[in-house]
């Protein structure tokens, strides 16, 4: 039986076949130039990446684009930065929580926090949580032929608090019950550092640390025995089993210890 298209039809398919078609040339061509990656498809939006000249940048398979436009598909990880008020009491981000460049108010952002997303945590500044999220977004390039200018000059950051590169478990968090579960931890055992040595100690007299002595987590001990002698551990890798929270005030992140084993 011959099947015959009514015009308005036969025009729609050949407009989405010439559509598709362009697609795939743009995701082939390699670019001449170093082009901005912009979280929206707008020159005044913010750009959140580069790709080099020469790189085939490929098509977003679920965004669309407007003329001069090109949506493409960016794979994580992705590094970014959560204001700590956007966290629950469980540890959890808040869906619609922006996940921006750097780690103050205003700074671009570069997604926002969606149900059933997965990060880690990487690292804690002065109010901010540093995460990677193994996601693959969008973003957006022109394809105009408008000259993108070059990558800005990356500004001095101090290094964040990152955990152990020699197999520490990172410190993964997401929206769910599995927040609360204990997890394995591994870093350096050491004392709650006290300005000049004086006044009192703080809430929590021991923190887990990275290799480089910069604090993960400070470590709440007190479900250990008391007969639990501390100073074995102490500047001493270990092995740390416990539930990750946020302290009281929101600022910090606190390990509630079940086990303390030396590696």
């Amino acid at each position: 039986m011959k099947t015959t298209l009514c015009f308005p039809t036969a025009v729609l398919l050949l407009a989405r076949a010439a559509a598709a078609g362009l697609a795939a040339s743009l995701s082939a061509a390699p670019l001449m130039e170093t082009t901005a990656i912009h979280a929206q498809p707008d020159a005044a939006s913010p750009a959140i990446g580069y790709l080099k000249a020469g790189t085939e940048p490929a098509a977003a398979a679920n965004a669309t684009a407007p003329g001069g436009w090109m949506a493409i598909e960016l794979p994580g990880p992705h590094e970014g930065y959560v204001n700590n008020n956007d966290f629950s009491k469980s540890l959890d981000i808040h869906p619609g929580a922006a996940i921006r460049l750097q780690p103050k108010a205003g700074a671009p952002i570069l997604t926002t926090m969606q149900e059933g997303d997965k990060v880690e945590i990487t690292g804690l500044r002065s109010g901010w949580t540093q995460i990677k999220l193994a996601k693959t977004i969008p973003g957006y390039i022109r394809i105009g032929g408008t000259p993108s200018a070059p990558p800005p000059a990356v500004p001095s950051i101090p290094a964040a608090a990152t955990a152990p590169s020699a197999g520490p478990s990172p410190l993964v968090i997401g929206n769910g019950p599995a927040a609360a579960l204990p997890r394995q931890f591994q870093g350096v055992f050491a004392e709650t550092r006290r300005i000049l040595l004086i006044g009192p100690r703080r809430d929590y007299g021991y923190q887990l640390n990275n290799l480089d002595g910069q604090r993960i987590a400070f470590l709440d001990v007190t479900r250990l025995l008391a007969t639990d002698k501390m100073e074995p551990y102490l500047d001493r890798p270990v092995t740390v089993t416990g539930v990750l929270k946020q302290t009281p005030d929101g600022k910090n992140l606190v390990i509630e210890v079940e086990t303390l084993e030396l590696k």
